[in-house]
């Protein structure tokens, strides 16, 4: 009976764990299945349940009675010109406003609807044939016309979260460039090309100013929308190919070192774990708060109470939650605008702080606004009441009106002996 009910529970996580990570994926043909079988393996073995489909698919659908049929979608067609069934732009747009997250690889024959997923998202495709291009960083395998581009591990986003342990593996990458849009505040610059890089057509002589130049050129680039949602661009499809991840690696440049294997595995890995939700996850667990020396939270607390507040926050790695450790989490405590801002400190399992409520009345929150690189947004608000002091909690004699208590009674002292000096003073009777 104990083995049935072991296997049960464990049936139960396996299935909790493959409804966590039904994820679709769309294919310009089967073959990338193959080409590319490393990554797709790699989300297999973490759990993932993915559903193979090529992207002119008539029955594609994401959405279903209004239900989303899937957590996660990678689209690695990035020569489709119309999306099957009832999968379009507008749809995966919709997929990210409901929380879905989106993995997207392109190349140099990028079609419109790809060209238009990305302006949806801040971020501005080159033309179709178009490629990167960098004279002084392309492999020693480059057939000549410099597109083959080998990135520096120098010109990833700093953000170990995203991007991975800090290696000195540098990246291949061939495929289109992009620009992010600068009024778009949400767009991370996961990984850009050298100062010398350019995006424009390799078989074309330069007759205009390039899509994108030096730094601006975003090889891999990234979102994280208001709602958590994740979006990842790659301008390169074979950057997750199994060619790509099994190559040596070294610059045309006389001297330059060679890399027996690139670096593309590890960035590939830490970046669908991070488009996918694995890493970078933070919630709030158990708050509370209430005056020092107590255990619960009073109906209202009285202005210049000494309060103590605490909050568990937690991080999802490998599939648990554990403590999150961060030293730069703050603690508001508003009204309309904050009266007090301060930091909060690890306390075993939990982030704690005691502070003394302002000389102010009324309704305040107790606010937490975690917003980091990497991280999801994390928000926490409790409400309460602040009241002012009732009459028996006032002080009955204030050290600053000892001068007024003094005269006060220095005046009664004056009456009393005044009135006794008066009553029992009598006149002398005139004498005949």
């Amino acid at each position: 009976m104990a083995s049935v009910l072991l296997l049960l529970s464990l049936a139960s996580v396996l299935h909790c764990a493959l409804a966590d990570g039904k994820t679709l994926v769309l294919l310009d043909n089967l073959n990338i299945k193959d080409t590319h079988s490393i990554f797709f393996r790699s989300l297999a073995d973490r759990g993932f349940d993915l559903t193979f489909k090529t992207a002119d698919d008539p029955s594609l659908s994401l959405i279903k009675y209004g239900q989303f049929l899937y957590d996660h979608l990678i689209i690695f067609s990035p020569s489709v010109e119309d999306f099957g069934g009832n999968i379009n732009v507008e749809t995966i747009t919709s997929f990210i406003d409901g929380g879905g997250n989106v993995l997207v690889a392109a190349s140099s024959d990028i079609g419109d609807p790809l060209r238009e997923l990305g302006s949806e998202c801040g971020i501005e495709f080159d033309e179709e044939k178009t490629a990167v291009i960098d004279h002084h960083n392309y492999d020693v395998s480059d057939p000549g016309e410099h597109t083959l581009i080998v990135a520096d591990p120098e010109n990833l986003l700093k953000a170990p979260t995203i991007v991975g342990k800090p290696t000195k593996k540098p990246v291949l990458f061939k495929g289109v460039g992009m620009v992010a849009d600068p009024d778009n505040p949400l767009v991370l610059d996961i990984l850009t090309g050298s100062s010398t890089s350019y995006s424009f057509f390799p078989d074309r002589p330069i007759s205009q100013y390039p899509h994108a130049v030096g730094k601006n050129t975003l090889l891999i680039a990234g979102l994280q929308a208001r709602n958590n949602a994740r979006v990842v661009f790659s301008g390169s499809l074979d950057f997750f190919s199994d060619a790509f991840f099994n190559s040596a690696v070294q610059k045309a440049t006389p001297g330059s070192q060679r890399h027996e294997q690139t670096g593309n595995m590890e960035l590939a890995e830490a970046l669908s774990r991070w488009v996918f939700k694995e890493a970078g996850v933070l919630r709030v667990g158990a708050v509370t708060h209430h005056r020092v020396g107590e255990t619960a939270a009073p109906t209202a607390y009285t202005i210049t109470d000494l309060v103590e507040y605490s909050i568990v926050i937690e991080m999802l790695s490998e599939g648990r939650w554990v403590p999150f450790d961060g030293d730069d989490i703050q603690l508001e405590f508003v009204r309309i605008d904050p009266f007090v801002r301060t930091y909060l400190k690890k306390n075993g399992g939990k982030y704690s702080v005691q502070f003394k409520l302002p000389d102010v009345y009324g309704v305040f929150q107790f606010k937490v606004d975690y917003n980091r690189l990497g991280y999801t947004h994390l928000y926490s608000s409790t409400q309460v009441s602040v009241r002012p002091l009732q009459h028996t909690q006032y002080e009955r004699f204030i050290p600053s009106a000892y001068p007024y208590y003094a005269s006060v009674f220095s005046m009664m002292a004056g009456l009393f002996v005044f009135s006794v000096v008066f009553l029992h003073m009598k006149e002398k009777e005139k004498s005949d």
